[in-house]
């Protein structure tokens, strides 16, 4: 299969070109995503010029998004709703994680939904307290929700392209800082499996777990550990629900040390579950205490001085690696 190189953002709007012609039922709505673009540009490579009737602008209300989506599926829709920023997404709680999120189950699984919500998470741009935050965590916490979050182009195409063809709803996680980041990406149709973690480096020493960006800081201290003679495995996890427990735990028998890295702040994190399941299914696998590398428990900073304190980088977890070793 041919690539081509395209950025995270380009690589998204394929997915979502892709997949809308081939199947009607698939509409995109949201704050400012038809003619504008959307605010960080995904849907102006071309979805809305492809296909001007079927992505719509709505007013600037989360609940309105999203319950419209969730009655909208209900009557055999598939919409693919876009929230700008995460940190808004708690005003939409009700519809996704009391309605949507149960119909499958309270309907005795004879009702669908359908649903893709696609919203951007995490620190970098300067944007404050406000629309900064990482909260995965809060959406992996409700059963009956898929959590995706991918962390390089190829990835976002083909987990996106999974996403809207599932017939559950999923809450698609995008990180501001990854939209400019260019990768190889094959041409056409492809997909990648929900639930798959994938292996971005192999390592013998120690794993390292992470997701979203986290997974290019973790890349970027493998580098620098190698120099120091550490060999570092990097997990990416791709999908935090469903959860790919094997990987984590074959990759913590081949290395006997783990050190979980997140960029949310660290008390409540997903990195507990993940130091949770290694503790209850894979104790007899460690060698060392399990060390978690998170955000602190604050909000994120308007200040550039401090949020760049805030996000965690490849020094600090060189740094923890280090002490975990010894």
């Amino acid at each position: 299969m041919t690539t081509i190189r395209i950025t995270y953002a380009e690589a998204v709007a394929d997915a979502l070109k892709i997949e809308m012609r081939r199947d009607p039922d698939i509409y995109i709505y949201g704050e400012d995503v038809g003619k504008f673009g959307g605010s960080f540009g995904v849907t102006g490579y071309g979805v809305f010029e492809e296909f001007p009737k079927r992505v719509l602008d709505t007013p600037i209300s989360e609940t309105a998004i999203v319950g419209t989506a969730v009655g909208a599926a209900a009557a055999g829709l598939r919409p693919c709703v876009e929230i700008l920023f995460m940190d808004f997404l708690p005003i939409a709680m009700d519809e996704l994680c009391n309605q949507a999120a149960k119909f499958h189950y309270m309907f005795g699984g004879q009702m669908k939904c359908p649903i893709v919500v696609r919203t951007a998470l995490g620190a970098g741009m300067g944007a404050a307290a406000h629309h900064s935050q990482s909260l995965e965590a809060l959406v992996c916490h409700i059963p009956g929700l898929k959590t995706v979050i991918p962390a390089t182009p190829y990835d976002v195409k083909g987990l996106l392209i999974s996403s809207l063809r599932d017939d559950n709803p999923v809450v698609f996680l995008e990180h501001k800082m990854l939209y400019n980041t260019k990768g190889e990406v094959p041409e056409g149709e492809y997909s990648i499996p929900i639930g798959k973690a994938d292996v971005k480096r192999e390592g013998t020493d120690v794993t390292l777990v992470c997701y979203s960006t986290m997974v290019h800081e973790c890349l970027a201290a493998a580098d620098i550990l190698e120099k120091d003679g550490i060999s570092a495995e990097v997990l990416d996890l791709r999908t935090l629900v469903p959860l790919d427990k094997k990987a984590v735990l074959e990759s913590l028998s081949k290395t006997h040390r783990l050190v979980i890295v997140h960029e949310a702040s660290l008390t409540g994190g997903f990195g507990g579950e993940i130091a949770a399941i290694a503790a209850d299914e894979g104790f007899d696998l460690l060698d060392a205490p399990i060390m978690r590398v998170a955000g602190p428990d604050t909000p994120v900073p308007f200040s550039p001085v401090l949020e760049k304190e805030f996000i965690v980088k490849a020094p600090r977890i060189v740094a923890s690696v280090k002490k975990l070793l010894g």
